[in-house]
């Protein structure tokens, strides 16, 4: 199987399964002598975590890690960082219903013609649980990018068709952990649970959307081709489960705006060259000019429901199933960290590869 590593410099590889002993991920590429700070990686993680609320899986899981090795008394040391987090909370035989059968929306169809063979107990590889090993490594390049006062927030702009008001701007990020869904609204976080309650009540889940904003982001991060700095933000972003969508500054209002509307006026304050606006979402021509980055993500309703459905066997004959196990009623409150920690890995990677084309 490939596909399972990301990043050029700054490179990380994902390993273990959803219903396996652990998961984990390598880090290779990261500068020796950075401070390591453990309880910064574990509340990421925590973040992350099922279990955390009742708006999200039941499945309980600490989501603890350990450092394997790459780290000595507390610095990295330039070597491969491995970091292995135990799944302690697996019920295996809530999956033997679905051995068969193939879940609608989900991998289990493709999986199963693309390798001949799958693992049914929680999606395997295919499972968001594989998404906290990118958290793990996500944090490792926050900490790196901190060096140089690179910040990375994330929080939910919208659940089904419930989105924060304009008024609501400029957001205030201190706001985001004050409740359930991550949303820095509080009005608008208030409904939005709401709402995602009575899907859960109903057997049935939600989408929304994930907005994300990267400041102090150095100038010239980028290649200006194949390797622009947006699309491989879009990569990153869609590589996550669930994700649907990605748009970047005005994103796809942009198809109705004019470009003396659109355009970004540079201006001179105090001696550093700036933009007036940022449709441009911070990225000009693939490489990062200064000002935030701001892009969105839209997830899709997991498709696991507690509702009948119907779908086929492996012998391609016509059943219904109903889903079992513990699964999430919308899946963007703990995407939050997901999205930051892609974000990070990306710039952490364009950061290095930066440095090395200069002398």
């Amino acid at each position: 199987m490939a596909g399972n590593s990301f990043g050029q410099l700054f490179r990380i590889t994902t390993f273990g399964e959803s219903h396996g002993k652990a998961i984990g991920v390598v880090v290779d590429g990261c500068p020796a002598g950075l401070e390591i700070d453990v309880e910064f990686i574990q509340n990421q993680l925590s973040k992350r975590r099922p279990g955390q609320s009742e708006i999200t899986t039941s499945r309980t899981e600490a989501d603890n890690f350990d450092i394997i090795s790459g780290v000595f008394e507390g610095k990295s040391t330039g070597a491969p960082i491995c970091l292995l987090i135990a799944n302690k909370d697996q019920r295996s035989k809530d999956y033997e219903h679905l051995k068969d059968v193939f879940r609608p929306s989900h991998a289990d169809f493709t999986y199963e013609k693309k390798y001949g063979i799958r693992d049914y107990k929680g999606g395997g590889r295919s499972s968001a649980r594989e998404t906290a090993a990118r958290v793990a490594a996500g944090a490792i390049a926050m900490l790196l990018l901190k060096r140089v006062e690179v910040s990375i927030n994330a929080y939910v702009s919208q659940v089904g068709t419930i989105k924060i008001p304009e008024s609501a701007f400029p957001i205030d990020y201190s706001n985001i952990e004050n409740n359930l869904v991550r949303c820095p609204h509080e009005d608008t976080a208030a409904k939005m649970e709401v709402l995602i309650k009575e899907a859960k009540d109903d057997g049935d889940t939600v989408g929304g959307v994930i907005t994300c904003v990267a400041e102090n982001v150095p100038i010239g991060l980028g290649e200006p081709v194949f390797d622009k700095l947006h699309a491989e933000l879009a990569k990153a972003s869609m590589s996550i489960n669930a994700a649907k969508g990605f748009e970047i500054g005005s994103g796809f209002a942009s198809a109705a705006m004019f470009g003396s509307m659109h355009n970004d006026p540079f201006i001179n304050e105090d001696n550093k060259i700036t933009t007036e606006s940022n449709f441009s979402g911070g990225i000009q021509g693939g490489i990062s000019n200064g000002e935030p980055i701001v892009f969105n993500v839209a997830f899709k309703p997991v498709s696991t429901i507690q509702q009948q459905q119907k779908t086929v066997n492996q012998q391609g004959e016509e059943v219904e199933i109903k889903a079992q196990g513990r699964h999430d009623p919308c899946v963007v409150p703990r995407a939050v960290p997901i999205v930051e920690s892609m974000a990070a890995l990306v710039l952490a990677d364009y950061y290095l590869r930066q440095k090395s084309d200069k002398i």
